[in-house]
């Protein structure tokens, strides 16, 4: 299952400091599918913000 669910969180994104309510509902649809994260051997950023004061940010993810 693979999607831009535009979800910031600190469990897939270390550069983002918080945590996300939508994390969980997100979580529990994951576990009922018994997938899982994959996690890329090379973590980059998927979106590139042109505001230098935004940061750059993790939001397509992929569960197997």
């Amino acid at each position: 299952m693979t999607e831009d669910f535009n979800i910031s969180d600190n469990e897939w994104d270390s550069s983002y400091s918080h945590y996300s309510n939508y994390t969980d509902s997100l979580k529990e649809i994951v576990d009922s599918f018994n997938l899982e994260l994959s996690t890329p051997v090379n973590q980059v950023s998927m979106y590139c913000t042109d505001n230098p004061q935004d940061s750059n940010s993790v939001l397509d993810l992929m569960f197997l």
